[in-house]
């Protein structure tokens, strides 16, 4: 699954840190979700979204293989 995560945080000037913070969880879970090695769960996608004020459809993507 392809995500647009870091796109997002970067252009709301955020370190992975800082949007870990944010959402309750560690720098290494935002890491590893936005280099899609780790597929979260709907909860932490949710609070992503509800963090940059967009859908989860706008952060993720689906591959062909999904």
């Amino acid at each position: 699954m392809q995500n647009n995560i870091a796109e997002f945080r970067k252009n709301a000037g955020l370190s992975q840190q800082e949007l870990a913070d944010a959402i309750n969880v560690s720098r290494k879970t935002i890491s590893t979700v936005e280099t899609a090695r780790f597929t979260p769960s709907v909860i932490i996608a949710l609070k992503i979204a509800q963090h940059f004020d967009t859908s989860v459809e706008s952060l993720f993507l689906l591959d062909e293989t999904d």
